[in-house]
């Protein structure tokens, strides 16, 4: 028998944004409700029992539910405040050094601060971060010298790394900061495979990675989940879910009705989406997936909702692909302005407290910039010649050795 003939031509789906520049901003095509994650399930939960998990929304502040509240006291909480804070001058000033010709380029993570410095004060000083762009707050709530990463940023002669990264691929094992990849996928990989290792060797360690939700169309996702799901890593995997993966909106990496935290389901790991600008909320979430990992429970998968409020990088004009004011929209606001308001209203902060802390801040900055502009800016200053030949080889060849001698260093 011949196949019947079909009626409807078959039509294939493009997704687009909800606007573009000049059409009015637009959110309602994301799900804000609390849902199932107005209960903290127990941290050691069967995989089975949480499948409802991905389709909430975790919150603290302005939330529904305390459950999530991770009780921290007013001196945590005035720390991240400013962690975020610092994070934020030191963009806004390295921005602008980039746009003085002092650099070759940067990245801001404005709106997005909470997710990296939360995590950073609350998991472990031998836990190890396998992190995505954006991440500098981790390193500066560790106290990371800020000189030292604008000598970074520079590429110059005290440039840490030695001219071997471009500026903001930071690199720091002494700070729990894994060498930053521009290869951003390779994160989760790298993350999972540390994790695994730390529990074959019967360490206490665990890894933390983190992507953007655009490299969850990438085959690294997916390969570094199997191995989690399968050998129970002791790993948190962490998606920041900013909404644009460079001009390419979210819904390119994975159909509306859906979130990327449903994804972990397939695997059989726990996922967890959470409101990325609550900074209790971002804390409990990692807390949450912290014990989990060390009570041998396995990976959690985490997608951290937020909003990319300046461009993908110094080399982006997001006015070309979305609306001009599409950040003042945003209904999750902005974390700093969050928690700054919850310890006002706590009794713990004051705008008076604030002021002064943001001057000091600023301060902090300046000095670090004079200091790394007295060694050098981009081209007027540079790591020796030599260093390309180091730390390839553990003993070099005749070629490197020669090399080597041909330009006399």
């Amino acid at each position: 028998m011949a196949p019947k003939k079909a009626s409807t031509p078959l039509e294939l789906y493009f997704p687009e944004p909800a606007a573009r520049p000049g059409v009015d901003a637009s959110f309602g095509h994301i799900i804000f409700d609390e849902g199932a994650a107005l209960v903290r399930p127990a941290a050691d939960a069967p995989e089975t029992g949480l499948r409802d998990l991905p389709y909430g929304l975790v919150r603290v502040l302005g939330g529904k539910s305390a459950a999530w509240d991770p009780g921290l006291d007013a001196d945590t909480m005035r720390k991240g405040l400013r962690a975020m804070v610092q994070t934020r001058l030191f963009e806004d000033r390295m921005f602008r050094a980039h746009r003085q010709g002092k650099t070759s380029f940067f990245m801001k993570s404005t709106g997005e601060e909470a997710i990296a410095v939360a995590p950073s004060l609350m998991l472990g000083a031998r836990d190890m971060c396998f992190p995505t762009y954006r991440m500098q707050g981790w390193l500066i709530a560790r106290g990371y010298p800020l000189e030292t990463m604008i000598n970074q940023i520079y590429s110059n002669e005290k440039d840490p790394l030695k001219g071997r990264q471009l500026p903001i691929l930071y690199s720091a094992r002494d700070y729990g900061f894994y060498s930053l990849s521009g290869n951003v996928g390779s994160r989760f990989g790298h993350a999972v495979g540390w994790a695994m290792a730390s529990a074959f060797r019967g360490d206490t360690q665990i890894a933390l990675g983190m992507i953007g939700e655009g490299t969850t169309a990438e085959g690294d996702f997916h390969e570094a989940l199997t191995f989690a799901g399968i050998y129970r890593a002791p790993v948190i995997l962490a998606i920041n879910n900013n909404q644009w993966a460079i001009s390419t909106f979210s819904g390119i990496a994975t159909p509306e009705g859906t979130t990327f935290a449903s994804k972990a389901i397939a695997y059989g790991i726990p996922g967890l989406r959470v409101d990325g600008n609550d900074f209790l909320a971002v804390w409990a979430a990692t807390q949450w997936a912290a014990e989990r990992a060390r009570a041998n429970k396995g990976a959690t998968m985490i997608e951290f909702l937020t909003y990319r409020a300046a461009g993908h990088s110094t080399s982006d004009d997001p006015t070309r692909y979305r609306p001009a004011d599409e950040a003042s929209h945003w209904p999750l606001g902005d974390p700093v302005g969050r928690l700054k308001a919850h310890l006002v209203e706590i009794g713990e902060w004051s705008d008076v407290r604030h002021a002064q802390m943001e001057a000091e801040l600023a301060e902090n900055v300046r000095t670090a910039q004079r200091a790394a502009e007295t060694i050098g800016t981009l081209g007027k200053s540079k790591p020796s010649t030599a260093e390309m030949f180091e730390g390839v080889f553990k003993e070099p060849d005749w070629r490197v050795i020669e090399q080597r001698r041909e330009l006399g260093v």
